[in-house]
């Protein structure tokens, strides 16, 4: 039956609706062990499902998991759907969860996503719809990581070299929409939607996703309503959008998951200097940085932790620019007009943003007497010369924003290392106290009030000066209906939208 319905669709016999859209590169592997690519993981996240997800709240909720439970801080009992297929028919169970964990653990693939289940000590089949996971110690991550897309163990456990398979072109899950065929690079790729989906069959029928390459292409096309939903640039949505476009399309808003920073090497003078460091806080206006780079399109960034996020914390206040304090204290930490304070920021070439963050910061520490010169380097040379082996004064970066973080590879005393991610030397021992708490706490609740006081000490201490976080903009077709902006992006009820 499936067949036949499909092949009317993509016929043209049944008046189908579809979503169009843009994909700027091809898929590597349709296979969520294996998405390291934004291509790849874009395409697995409509054929996979995980065990739990984000709700439109960022709250944890299920999946494929009906409900689960904590027996203690070491043993998690999930409950399984019983109403779930696989497009192809067969029914999903816990044995396809045993049989993901077991091969992403093994040694027939390389993936980076191992690394989070290396507290798990044991994964037993209960009965079908039923699994009880084991862990070495409590874990924070002991429920998030079941968001991990789950395979199909009857069309898996054939495959002698999963690396290879070609069911990483023509992916079978359990999830909203189905592939039609295996993808061809550079080509387009069509979803159709699954009438079997466990939540119900999803209003839209298809989603053909058009290979555009290029970023001046894709707005075009978005412009001429070739593309139903597209990104836009600040410039773009200021400087080259006309009345046509704004009454055929809406356009949504958020903060990006990502902040761009200024990182300080702790472990020299003058940022071994409280005093200094915080000074140069009081000297960089970010509102100023987000008119001029993103024609304000963005906000001020004050910490490591997701903005509206339960880490986040809600009764904070952040020191906001002041240079006359700025000057104050700098004077303290013996500078003045005949003994400046100098320093050389370093970035990457290929990044104009940052490179013109860079020259704009120049200008506003020099309004307080601050001497900042500018370097650019390619990007390999740049982490390999400056960021890594910590040869620099400052280094200009951007870093990912999570709603669940980890703290430990950032903030923790121990990732400075030869390749650790805490290269500007960060060392607080009541941080790396709570962290570890962290660490070991399951309940959600208490973990994020420990974030909250990691975020707090952290901003004191000034590690780095936070910048800005970008605004994501995206345009949606307004025939496009049921679009409900939230924390975790638009499409959280994509299977709720509908085209009018």
């Amino acid at each position: 039956m499936y067949k036949i319905l499909l092949f009317l669709i993509l016929a043209g016999i049944i008046n189908a609706t579809t979503l169009e859209r843009s994909i700027s590169s091809s898929p590597n592997r349709v296979n969520p062990l294996l998405a390291t690519d934004s291509a790849s993981g874009e395409i697995a996240g409509w054929i996979f499902n995980g065990l739990v997800k984000f709700n439109k709240d960022a709250k944890i909720v299920g999946d494929l998991a009906k409900e689960w439970k904590f027996e203690n801080n070491t043993t998690l009992i999930f409950t399984l759907r019983d109403n779930v297929k696989w497009h192809d028919g067969v029914k999903f169970s816990a044995k396809d969860v045993l049989f993901t964990y077991n091969l992403l653990m093994s040694k027939k693939i390389t993936t980076p996503y191992s690394s989070d289940f290396k507290e798990v000590k044991d994964v037993k089949v209960i009965d079908d719809t039923h699994l009880k996971i084991t862990y070495k110690k409590p874990y924070f991550k002991a429920l998030s990581i079941w968001m991990q897309g789950v395979l199909p163990k009857h069309l898996w456990e054939k495959e002698k070299n999963p690396m290879q398979s070609k069911l990483n072109k023509f992916a079978i899950g359990t999830g909203p929409y189905k592939m039609t065929k295996a993808f061809e690079v550079n080509k387009d790729i069509t979803l159709i939607a699954n009438s079997d989906y466990f939540e119900g069959k999803p209003k839209i029928d298809k989603i053909n996703y058009k290979y555009v390459a290029d970023g001046s292409t894709q707005f075009l096309l978005l412009k001429s309503k070739k593309l139903d939903i597209g990104g836009l640039t600040p410039l773009q949505v200021n400087r080259q959008l006309d009345s046509n476009f704004k009454k055929s399309f809406n356009i949504y808003e958020r903060a990006s998951n990502g902040y761009t920073y200024l990182g300080l090497n702790l472990t020299k003078k003058p940022f071994n200097n409280p005093k200094v460091r915080e000074a140069l806080n009081l000297s960089i206006n970010k509102q100023e940085l987000i008119d001029l780079l993103f024609f304000s399109h963005g906000k001020p960034c004050y910490g490591p932790f997701m903005p509206g996020s339960d880490v986040y914390p809600k009764d904070f206040k952040p020191k906001l620019y002041n240079p006359k304090r700025a000057k104050e204290l700098l004077k303290e930490a013996g500078y003045s007009k005949e003994h400046p304070l100098h320093f050389t920021i370093v970035t990457n070439s290929g990044n104009d943003i940052r490179i013109k963050a860079a020259e704009i910061i120049q200008q506003q520490l020099l309004k307080v007497g601050i001497k900042a010169k500018i370097r650019v380097l390619e990007w390999q040379a740049f982490l390999n010369t400056v960021v890594f082996p910590r040869k620099f004064d400052a280094v200009l970066l951007g870093w990912s924003l999570s709603l669940i973080p980890d703290a430990y590879s950032i903030w923790h005393s121990d990732s400075f290392k030869k390749g650790g991610f805490n290269f500007v030397g960060y060392k607080n021992k009541e941080v790396d106290e709570l962290i570890i708490k962290a660490q070991s706490e399951v309940n959600h609740k208490k973990f994020a009030k420990i974030y909250r006081e990691i975020f707090k000490k952290i901003v004191a201490d000034n590690p780095y000066i936070f910048l800005y976080i970008p605004n994501s903009i995206t345009a949606v077709n307004k025939r496009v209906k049921n679009v409900t902006p939230s924390i975790i992006g638009l499409e959280h009820n994509f299977i709720h939208w509908e085209i009018k």
